[in-house]
């Protein structure tokens, strides 16, 4: 086996990181919240060695109606078929992809963007992964893991708690929540939905890496 996953934050990596370890060959990369980040990343890593596939993981949030926390999903639009048939198997799901410069924060937001996209799950990072793995002939794939749905608000406008490389100010993070505690049965709920999220994930890229047996 000679792959690479990305995740965007350690968190989404935690659950899965057991596995890799038992995965000669294996990498995984934690690239950064959004394109720049993912972009400038993946082109280093991309420097040093040739993987024969890399998969982009993850968190994202759910733009249709009916997808649940913890449910997989797959982009439509690059997976291979062959690899596509292998996620469905496994309980994934097939999803129209939006590649966002921000959080969706509000249903509001989530909706207007679902609108104006016609997708139905919004991330961050697979676009500038994508084309990067392209510019190298390297086949990737989206696989993510929805972490908060269409009809949630998020506790917190993270993008105004967020620093200029697009990683969480915990500063400003715990000045917001001293400003309004009210908020911390639903960021503890967000931190439950994620940890849940990221076990699923982990769950279906360790069927995913298993050894094949002859």
């Amino acid at each position: 086996m000679n792959g690479l996953i990305c995740f965007a934050l350690k968190e989404e990596a935690a659950a899965f990181r057991p596995h890799a370890s038992a995965r000669p060959g294996l990498n995984t990369l934690i690239v950064g919240i959004g394109r720049a980040n993912a972009s400038r990343s993946v082109q280093a890593f991309l420097r040093g060695t040739h993987p024969d596939w890399v998969y982009t993981c993850g968190f994202a949030g759910g733009l249709a109606p009916d997808l649940q926390v913890g449910d997989l999903v797959h982009d439509t639009a690059t997976t291979a078929p062959e690899t596509a048939r292998k996620l469905v198997a496994l309980g994934v799901k097939p999803a129209r992809f939006h590649c966002a410069d921000r959080i969706a924060i509000t249903v509001a937001e989530k909706k207007a963007l679902r609108e104006r996209t016609g997708a139905e799950v919004v991330e961050m990072e697979s676009a500038a992964i994508h084309a990067a793995c392209q510019a190298a002939g390297i086949p990737c794939t989206t696989l993510r893991v929805i972490s908060d749905t269409a009809g949630e608000d998020l506790p917190l406008d993270f993008n105004a708690l967020s620093k200029p490389d697009k990683s969480l100010d915990f500063g400003r993070l715990a000045w917001a929540v001293a400003r309004s505690p009210g908020r911390i049965p639903h960021l503890l709920r967000l931190q439950k939905n994620s940890a849940r999220a990221a076990a699923e994930l982990a769950r279906v890229l360790a069927a995913l890496t298993a050894p094949a047996h002859p």
